[in-house]
């Protein structure tokens, strides 16, 4: 038999598996997505959709908002992990694992059959400082194609919607109120950094909410089912 540093080792390594396997899927399906998303980066369409709103150029450009933007990377990926290793209720990580997926799905599907861009971006900035610096840093390395729906809106909400249903965190009330205030933030960094028009945040919005009612609905004997197996249990 195979030995990783001893038996007890390849014993620790075939519990954590069967523990977390769960987690998998998920991980699967972000490489699929980050595959799909750079094959749609690199497409190079001959005629894009821009994609613009007269609310756009009614909102200043501000460089501090690109401190919460930055912080979408971790807010999402922290999501993630804690309902992968922390959540109790397997169905609500399914849930949020199937929202991200059917949302992040529609955006590469929408970007392949709806090449779109947007022209918001400031071609100078009016004075320099770390933040400005980072927004640069951030304009060299994304493009400002494929915007719509804006993912970073889609995900941040799916974050906030998971952490406020669960029941696991219905009693850290400063938590759910931070992951709202910080995925609001999110939102509208995307706009005050000129990274997505009104109309991406909208789609964003809007597809979010029709993506977590369908799941709602979905999810709502499973999660039934998963108390009632958590019950069973603890009684035991």
């Amino acid at each position: 038999s195979v030995r990783l540093g001893g038996g007890e080792d390849l014993n620790a390594i075939k519990k954590f598996w069967k523990t977390y396997k769960h987690g998998s899927w998920m991980v699967l399906y972000m490489v699929f997505y980050m595959l799909g998303f750079m094959i749609v980066e690199s497409a190079g369409h001959r005629h894009y959709h821009v994609i613009h709103s007269v609310l756009d150029d009614m909102i200043p450009f501000n460089e501090y908002f690109v401190i919460p933007y930055m912080l979408w990377f971790f807010f999402v990926a922290g999501g993630i992990l804690w309902f992968i290793f922390r959540c109790r209720n397997k169905a609500e990580y399914y849930k949020l694992a199937s929202v991200l997926a059917i949302g992040m799905t529609v955006f590469l599907v929408v970007s392949c059959v709806y090449p779109n861009c947007q022209d918001l971006r400031p071609t100078e900035f009016l004075h320099h400082n770390m933040f400005t610096d980072l927004v640069a840093h951030l304009y060299a390395t994304d493009t400002p194609t494929n915007v719509l729906p804006s993912i970073h809106v889609f995900n941040s909400l799916a974050i906030f919607y998971a952490v406020n249903e669960s029941e696991q965190l219905q009693k850290y009330r400063v938590v759910r109120a931070g992951t709202g205030i910080l995925a609001g933030l999110i939102v509208l960094s995307t706009m005050f950094l000129k990274q997505h028009s009104v109309v991406d945040v909208s789609m964003g919005i809007l597809l979010s909410l029709a993506v977590q009612m369908c799941c709602d609905r979905v999810f709502a004997g499973e999660g039934r089912r998963e108390r009632e197996a958590v019950m069973e249990n603890a009684r035991r």
